[in-house]
């Protein structure tokens, strides 16, 4: 063959080469994928009690602050409408304030029969310390009175432990326990009810190493779930593990999904597109590319082919 026409083959062949790398630029790379809850919450009792009503069963959606489970409260209440109580009497008070003012009156008078030596010095003394036992009393009543408020407060917010809301927008996966059991806090093994808590969705991705550094935290990705869910989706980079998997050449990726509506359910596979990772695939072996023309490639034994 010519060496003019050697030479317009090799271009046509370095042109095509390139009209596929550009192309592969512009698509982007789709990785499999798994939509998961955020977080899965064991919903139990702060402290024991019998179990009065649960509000809800499995399947549910729930909200955030949401009643879940209402235990027995009628100890609980009855110590809480007594604290009240403690907390608005007045009556010490009064007898204090009506101590105090006697006594101010008492000494005053005594003071000034004492200062024209009508009466001895021990008499004014005495009204003084009268006064200030008073005053003294009267201290420790509304001390009482500040101590019964704290008291009730606290009663208060026993008795709000006995109802139990949700703490997370999700779905009820399990329930465990039903009305009239026991609902013990030192079982750790034995939850009242199991959530998951889908108002924030993680997208859990397996990505090759050659991908890492061509991603960031922040960074837009396109999420596709399988049928017959659907749709495409925007999620956001949150976490790019720093330690991979030597066996398989991976590393994982989490993206965060918002779900506001809890239309998309949770435990189900998907696809990540990567626009950032597009062209990462060579579409020659780097040997051919960095191979000069016209030489002949060399096999494993080192003997030209």
């Amino acid at each position: 063959m010519p060496a003019w026409a050697r030479r317009m083959r090799m271009g046509a062949r370095s042109a095509v080469l390139l009209m596929l790398a550009w192309s592969g630029r512009g698509l982007a790379a789709e990785f499999d994928c798994i939509i998961e809850p955020s977080k899965t919450v064991d919903v139990r009792a702060a402290s024991e009690g019998l179990i009065e009503k649960i509000w809800v069963d499995r399947g549910d959606m729930v909200k955030k602050d949401q009643v879940l489970v209402t235990l027995d409260s009628g100890v609980e209440q009855a110590a809480v409408d007594s604290a009240r109580y403690r907390a608005t009497m007045q009556g010490k008070i009064r007898t204090g304030e009506s101590r105090v003012e006697f006594s101010t009156t008492k000494y005053k008078r005594r003071e000034k029969l004492a200062s024209q030596s009508f009466i001895s010095l021990s008499d004014r003394d005495e009204a003084l310390t009268e006064k200030r036992l008073a005053e003294s009393e009267l201290l420790e009543a509304r001390d009482e009175r500040r101590l019964s408020e704290i008291e009730y407060r606290r009663l208060a917010e026993q008795l709000r432990l006995r109802t139990i809301k949700s703490p997370v927008d999700g779905v009820v996966i399990d329930r465990l326990l039903a009305a009239g059991e026991l609902a013990d806090n030192r079982d750790l093994r034995k939850p009242i009810l199991r959530l998951a808590d889908i108002g924030t969705l993680y997208v859990e991705v397996l990505m090759p190493i050659e991908a890492f550094g061509k991603l960031s935290a922040g960074q837009k990705v396109e999420v596709l779930p399988e049928a017959p869910i659907g749709g495409r989706y925007t999620a956001t980079v949150q976490v790019i593990d720093r330690v991979f998997d030597a066996a398989s050449g991976t590393f994982g990726v989490r993206l965060e999904l918002p779900n506001p509506d809890l239309k998309l359910p949770a435990g189900i596979k998907c696809k990540a597109s990567f626009p950032a990772i597009a062209g990462r695939f060579s579409t020659a072996p780097p040997s051919a590319a960095a191979r000069p023309a016209g030489k002949p490639a060399a096999d494993p034994s080192g003997k030209p082919m």
